[in-house]
């Protein structure tokens, strides 16, 4: 069976395990060459560690239950992605409305801001240039299909 094929088969899998809690959603599938199975959730007042752990353990039996990995050989990690992990998902971007982004468009370019807006195909970000009394803000709205990548960044 074809790593994708894993993959949707185990998101469809995911899908109905979290089915209960319409606040919680699917982010991304990954399976490494070790047969590493990591499930990245979400919520949109974020996830516990304890919903996590109950997650982890009803998909743990349904993946027994399929034969989907030879002689059972495979791990299985579910977790809330971390920050060294990029916005995939809408749902992601209304969630982080308020802090700080990076995003790269598939052009290359960046614009570092105060995420402050979200919408079905769109994004808002607010830059500060300049400081002092030179300081202006300057918004800009990105097409969601132009992005290549974006994190969110911690400001101190």
């Amino acid at each position: 069976m074809s790593n994708e094929t894993q993959i949707e088969a185990i998101s469809r899998m995911v899908t109905s395990v979290i089915a209960g809690d319409p606040a919680i959603f699917l982010v991304e599938v990954k399976i490494k060459p070790t047969n590493n199975v990591k499930v990245f959730l979400d919520g949109d007042q974020g996830i516990s560690i304890r919903q996590c752990a109950d997650y982890n353990r009803a998909l743990y039996k349904l993946l027994e239950a399929d034969a989907l990995f030879p002689d059972g050989d495979f791990s299985l990690e579910v977790s809330s992605p971390g920050l060294d992990e990029p916005l995939k998902r809408e749902r992601q971007y209304h969630k982080n409305i308020g802090r700080y982004v990076e995003v790269v468009t598939q052009e290359g370019t960046t614009v570092e801001g105060k995420l402050v807006k979200a919408g079905d195909s769109e994004i808002v970000v607010e830059e500060e240039k300049g400081k002092n009394k030179k300081k202006e803000i300057v918004q800009h709205t990105i097409q969601l299909n132009i992005i290549k990548s974006t994190k969110i960044q911690i400001k101190f």
